[in-house]
């Protein structure tokens, strides 16, 4: 994660009373949610980790929804938040809506997910 990218998130937490944060189970993906939490200095909710494969990612995925947050941030890889979407879609009360992806997911094409990219520049998904 970049500073640029890493300044963006924390501009579009904004406000946010506490969140809850995703990551993938790569040291790299839990240093950039460490990175986010350190930057942003608000109340985290939960912390929820999951695998890059899995076999429904039930557990992770209602862990990750059931604090109801007034942000979700996600830090990950394609490969794990792709089950791990579809599982909070089937499964949770999650919204896409609330959730901040970091620029590994840039442009995820779940409509209302927004996001970083490296550069610092934004996007959201339609």
């Amino acid at each position: 994660m970049t500073s640029a990218e890493l300044e963006a998130l924390v501009r579009l937490i904004g406000r946010a009373r506490h969140i809850v944060l995703g990551t993938a189970a790569s040291p790299a993906s839990r240093a950039d949610g460490e990175r986010v939490a350190a930057a942003w200095g608000g109340l985290v909710l939960a912390t929820v980790t999951w695998p890059e494969t899995a076999a429904s990612w039930l557990r992770p995925a209602r862990r990750f929804a059931a604090p109801e947050p007034d942000v979700w941030v996600v830090c990950a890889t394609p490969a794990g938040w792709t089950g791990m979407a579809r599982r909070l879609q089937l499964s949770t009360s999650w919204r896409p809506d609330r959730t901040l992806l970091t620029a590994a997911l840039a442009n995820f094409p779940v409509p209302g997910l927004r996001g970083t990219r490296a550069d610092g520049t934004t996007w959201e998904t339609r």
